[in-house]
Parts: structure tokens; C-alpha cells; sequence
């Protein structure tokens, strides 16, 4: 049945410019855009529509890097940096997951916000836990929300209740992702698919980042972990492989960058040769600008990236990040690019038009016809009434309107919240 939707469409097919539609339509079927148009066909006319005339309708947010498990501890423990905040904070919360009672607490807790927030897509690290990584993955079907989730790896380099046999986290991996692709082949529809999630390379050995390989092209699995977060953690990285020409040459080695199907969360302090290999190689990078800037890991160069025709989008990085509302992500995105630029006056800062495509398309490419309303995209979409009334003298451009949505912390309420089409129960973004 044809989905007819009405009110202020913007987007950005590309890094470089808008598209703004003012009271117009776009059309959907079977949850696929069909066109964006100003005025309806004559075949349309008896078709009921949506109207939501002075409403922003804009992509949904595709969240690039989260982790469900650090929900709780979302705020606390910044007065640290990466490895001291992971040892005393994180790692103690990822053990009491294997509590299926405090498990299921801590991810409804997460989901009700996440379905709360301008998020239709999320790529999300669970923990080590198979059947706590079931109750995500069930929990995350349910709510309607497009997600890759992966069960963390770590076989060395962790604490006693997390760290995991190398042959049990192997087996564990490949059942999860048997489990998950054998219900995609019985429910085509799904948005909840598998990705592979070693955590990093300190806390993953050989044998299992060459079985994590091996894995994802068995079953042609994509791949999440982090990549030059910290100085120190990529320190301690050249201590275990003295042999690998940096951190990124050792998943290359393990052949964990697998071409467009790669996400490698931070990437602040690549050198050259890592940005040729993770460029050549196709990697998505998630850039996480709340996580770097409280766990002081430092401010990763967007615009050198951007001028390299790098595959960027934007993470949370929850818990590291202290919120789940991607639009804070997004202004401080631009915010630290400013900051980089004011040391480094080659790279001018990134626009507010160019954020914004990363948070929606350029995330939204890992997921395939995402993040955009151009025709045969994947209709994930946000109906945001923003406070202006059409007719009022001083009503800003749609331009204007979205900076406003993005760079202050006005109140806004979400109308609708749609995923490929259908719509998300929610309660509105608080």
C-alpha cells in the first residue's frame, strides 16, 4: 500500500549540499521511497495521506558505535582515561551481565530510551555473554529498531569473570551468528543482524582474531572493534605485536578489515600508512566526539578524513558518551573540528550540512539505502515538530531550522518514528 507523507522534507544526499522541501510529499511502498514531490500525481488524489504540514520530516539518526552494556554507567568515571576507566568501570559492569535478571533490567532500560531517541539505527556491542547477546538481539526485534549487534570477545587482557576460553568464545560467536542467519532465511524482513565485535586487539589473541577472520568470510559476517582511541592503548598494542607495522596492521594481518563491511570506532591517531590502508581497504570509521572528549583520548582530524573520501558516520559510544540524542553528537562533531582547526588552520572546520550527512547517509551506508529519502531508499524517517507555525513573519528557512535542531538543546517533540517504513513506539525524546 502506498505511504503518503506531507510536511518540511530535508536531507542531505550528499556531503555537499541540502535538499529542502518545503510543504511537500514523499512517497512510500512497502517501505521503499519512491519520490519526494511538490505537488501530488493525478493517480494520488484519492490516496489517504499523512499530514503533518510544518513538521521537519529528516532521516532518521544512524548511531554508529554504541555499547548496550555501558548504559548504566552512561556519566561516570570520566575523571580517567581509556584503560583506567575500562578496568575500574566498564569491566565490572560487563561481568554482572552474566545475570540474565540484570541483564534484561539494564537493556530495557536501554531500548525504551534508544526507541525514545531520533535513533532508527544502531550498530552495537554487546557482552561476552551468548545468552545476554540472545535478550539484545530478541529485545531489539520487538522494538522495530535496525540494529548489528555482536557478542564481545576478549580472551586475554581482562578481568576473571569476563575473560573468555578461546575455543568457547569462538564457538559462542559462530552460534550466535548461525542462530541469527538462519532466522533471517525465515524472516526475510528482519533489521537485527550479526557483526562480529572482537573488543580490541589487547584483549583478543591470535588465535582468535584468526578465527574471527576466518569466521567472517565463512559466513560473510561484517566486523566492529576500535582502532587508535588512546596513545596508551596504542602503545601497549606495539608491545604485543612488535612485528606489525601499527594497529591497524594487525587486523589487516588477521584479516579483520574486511572492505565495506568494517566499522573501526575512534581512529584518532592514525598515522599515514593507516590511513591509506583503512581508505584502500574501504572501512567505515565511526567518529565518536563525546567519548574522545571525556575520556581525554584526544580530537580525531574530520576534516583530513573528509577531504580523503573516507567512509565516516557518528557513534555515541555509550558509555564512553554521555548521551544517546545524536544530535549532541553532531554539534559537538563541529564543535571539536573547530577546535582542530584552530591548531591546524589547512583543515577548516566541518559545516553543519556536512555533520549532518555523516549522522544520516554516511552511517547509514553500512546499512545499505540508508539515511536518505532519494528513490529506493530505505524509508527511515523522523517527524519533528520544531515549534514553528507556517505563516508566522519571522519563520526561518528549513536551513536554519535544522541548525537550530542541532546545536541548541531547544525542546522538540517527535511526532513519528518510522523504520523502513513502520512505524517506532515510543515516548517522546525528553
Amino acid at each position: 500500500m502506498l505511504k503518503i507523507i506531507r510536511g518540511d522534507i530535508l536531507f542531505a544526499p550528499d556531503k555537499n549540499r541540502y535538499e529542502l522541501w518545503e510543504d511537500s510529499y514523499v512517497l512510500v511502498k512497502k517501505g521503499i521511497v519512491l519520490s519526494v514531490v511538490k505537488e501530488l500525481p493525478l493517480s494520488c488524489w484519492n490516496q489517504p495521506v499523512e499530514d503533518f504540514r510544518n513538521c521537519l520530516i529528516i532521516p532518521g539518526f544512524v548511531d554508529l558505535h554504541l555499547h548496550a552494556s555501558q548504559w548504566p554507567n552512561m556519566g561516570i568515571g570520566y575523571d580517567f582515561q581509556l584503560l583506567e576507566w575500562l578496568k575500574k568501570y566498564t569491566f565490572p559492569l560487563e561481568s554482572t551481565f552474566s545475570d540474565m535478571e540484570t541483564a534484561r533490567k539494564h537493556y530495557e532500560s536501554f531500548i525504551h530510551e534508544l526507541s525514545a531517541s531520533m535513533t532508527t539505527r544502531a550498530c552495537i556491542l554487546a557482552t561476552r555473554h551468548l545468552p545476554a547477546t540472545r535478550l539484545l538481539v530478541s529485545m531489539l526485534r520487538e522494538s522495530g529498531l535496525g540494529a548489528f549487534v555482536g557478542k564481545v570477545n576478549m580472551d586475554r587482557n581482562a578481568d576473571p569473570p569476563l575473560l573468555e576460553n578461546t575455543e568457547d568464545s569462538i564457538e559462542e560467536t559462530r552460534l550466535l551468528a548461525q542462530e541469527m542467519q538462519e532466522f533471517e532465511q525465515f524472516h526475510p524482513d528482519t533489521l537485527v543482524h550479526p557483526i562480529l565485535s572482537p573488543r580490541f586487539v589487547p584483549s583478543t589473541t591470535p588465535e582468535l582474531m584468526t578465527a574471527l577472520g576466518k569466521m567472517a568470510q565463512e559466513y560473510d559476517l561484517p566486523i566492529q572493534s576500535h582502532l587508535d582511541e588512546n596513545l596508551d592503548e596504542i602503545a601497549w598494542v606495539r608491545q604485543l605485536h612488535p612485528g606489525d607495522l601499527d594497529f591497524a596492521h594487525v587486523y589487516e594481518r588477521f584479516h579483520l578489515l574486511k572492505p565495506d563491511k568494517t566499522i573501526m570506532a575512534h581512529c584518532i591517531h592514525m598515522t599515514e600508512d593507516e590511513i591509506r590502508l583503512i581508505k584502500d581497504r574501504r572501512i567505515f570509521i565511526a567518529h565518536c566526539p563525546s567519548s574522545n572528549c571525556n575520556l581525554a583520548s584526544g580530537i580525531m582530524p574530520l576534516r583530513k578524513y573528509l577531504d580523503n573520501d573516507m567512509l565516516i558516520g557518528i557513534g555515541s559510544d555509550i558509555g564512553g558518551g554521555n548521551t544517546l540524542d545524536m544530535r549532541a553528537h553532531v554539534q559537538l562533531a563541529m564543535q571539536m573540528s573547530r577546535l582542530y582547526y584552530s591548531a591546524n588552520r589547512s583543515f577548516k572546520p566541518v559545516s553543519v550540512r556536512e555533520a549532518f550527512y555523516l549522522a544520516t547517509k554516511g552511517g547509514g551506508r553500512f546499512f545499505g539505502k540508508v539515511g536518505s529519502f532519494e528513490k529506493g531508499y530505505e524509508f527511515d524517517a523522523l517527524v519533528i515538530d520544531d515549534g514553528y507555525k507556517k505563516g508566522l513573519p519571522d519563520k526561518p528557512s528549513l536551513e536554519t531550522r535544522l541548525e537550530k535542531l542541532i546545536n541548541t538543546d531547544n525542546p522538540v517533540l517527535i511526532i513519528k518514528k518510522y523504520v523502513r517504513g513502520k512505524e517506532i513506539q515510543r515516548s517522546s525524546l525528553k
